[in-house]
């Protein structure tokens, strides 16, 4: 039986990690893809599989497409390519430059790697593509080139699986809706802060599933679902605060009312 052959791109975040520790304990060969490959040798040494790290400009097009082209002439196959890239920032003001590197890494380069993966898996004959992608997407948001950029790579992976279906090949496309996992850590939420091993293993059941798309973890599913249904007016008063901020304003206002009664 030919062993299982995964490639990661992103593979320097500690989630893309923990899903290369699950991936490597069944036994697949992995081929990990980071902008800086030095900061990750000492940890593909560890794993406990053929492994293979290797450089990868994600804000250049071109050279992802012949970084993947190169690579994929030097596997015997390739099951799956899994894609966890991104960058995400917020400032009120909405300076360009944040939101012009966030569109060429999220949707220029997502789009290189993925459009590259399709075509060489269409030559192959089949293959998995799965990308981490988050619920950030069902709408606008605060992080406007971000919210966007979500909602880009969903229909974009959807159009690769509708087109999938009309050549009648076996590829998989798998969307990973994330919940708002950086909005849960800055809130310190135990109850949506999910522990890493977790949401690597839920990302790698359903990818094993070939699920089309799938909310991680669970439970975000309900806060997808209540997103898409708020209307704008409720929906547009949530605030990226955390506790500590939301109690110091209410002592504020607090204080502000009492002051404005002793003065009447």
């Amino acid at each position: 039986m030919t062993q299982a052959t995964a490639i990661i791109v992103g593979a320097s975040s500690l989630l893309s990690q923990e899903i290369a520790k699950q991936l490597a304990k069944q036994d697949v060969e992995l081929v990990l893809l980071a902008q800086d490959p030095d900061s990750i040798s000492e940890f593909a040494q560890s794993l406990p599989t053929k492994v293979r790290v290797q450089g990868l400009q994600i804000d250049q097009p071109a050279a992802i497409i012949a970084t993947l082209e190169t690579l994929w002439q030097q596997l015997d196959s390739v099951h799956l390519v899994l894609v966890n890239t991104g960058l995400n920032s917020y400032d009120a003001t909405l300076p360009w430059q944040p939101e012009a590197d966030i569109i060429t890494v999220n949707v220029q380069g997502f789009s290189a790697i993925c459009n590259t993966a399709f075509r060489l898996f269409t030559e192959q004959g089949y293959g998995q593509l799965a990308a981490i992608n988050s619920i950030a997407g069902l709408r606008g948001g605060p992080s406007v080139a971000y919210h966007a950029s979500k909602a880009y790579a969903s229909n974009y992976l959807e159009g690769l699986s509708m087109h999938a279906q009309r050549l009648k090949l076996p590829i998989t496309i798998t969307d990973l809706q994330l919940g708002l996992l950086d909005k849960a850590a800055l809130q310190r939420s135990r109850l949506w802060l999910s522990p890493p091993d977790e949401v690597a293993r839920q990302v790698i059941k359903a990818m094993q599933s070939a699920k089309r798309k799938a909310y991680i973890t669970k439970r975000w599913r309900l806060v997808a679902w209540l997103t898409k249904l708020l209307p704008e007016f409720i929906y547009n008063t949530r605030h990226w605060r955390t506790k500590a901020q939301r109690l110091a304003e209410k002592s504020a206002n607090n204080a502000a009312n009492g002051n404005q009664d002793k003065s009447q």
